[in-house]
């Protein structure tokens, strides 16, 4: 019989790599954009939890997994150390919702993280082959390295596989 992988939970601002069988869990993201990288042939995944665009604009830097920039570069490191190859790593993201409207204004940090994610991949030269991003709602994610699904879910949207 085989057994359920186990689920391991990444809060904000963590980031985990991990070999499969695992499901990597991120809960509540609002504006924070949940970023998926894996090397299916390698059979290693990482899951980031984001919170901030850009370690460069920031003042406090001490941690870097806060930020899109700096957490990607930390995940591909982890990755390529594990035995992964640059060229079959490939990305998954969700998250990046407009949570916050003040006065008619809204704070459009979600969509300043997902441009963020994107153009660092694209700096990395990582495909994005899938996202669920921007709206108003928040997202739970859960991503199965084995078979590179993330279910994305919300209390109103259902779960979506992508």
């Amino acid at each position: 019989m085989d057994s359920k992988p186990e689920k391991i939970i990444i809060g904000i601002a963590e980031l985990v790599v991990v070999h499969n069988p695992a499901v990597l869990v991120t809960i509540g993201l609002g504006s924070c954009v949940a970023i998926s990288i894996r090397d299916p042939i390698a059979r290693y995944g990482g899951l980031s939890h984001i919170l901030l665009p850009s370690i460069s604009e920031s003042n406090n830097k001490s941690n870097p997994m806060k930020f899109a920039d700096s957490a990607l570069e930390m995940v591909v490191d982890l990755l390529l150390k594990k035995g992964c190859a640059k060229n079959r790593l490939e990305a998954k993201i969700a998250g990046g919702a407009s949570m916050f409207n003040i006065g008619g204004n809204t704070i459009n940090i979600g969509e300043r993280n997902v441009d963020a994610v994107k153009k660092k991949l694209k700096e990395l030269n990582i495909p994005l082959l899938a996202s669920d991003t921007g709206e108003n709602y928040g997202r739970t994610i859960e991503f199965n390295i084995a078979s590179g699904i993330m279910y994305v879910k919300s209390a109103f949207h259902g779960i979506k596989e992508i």
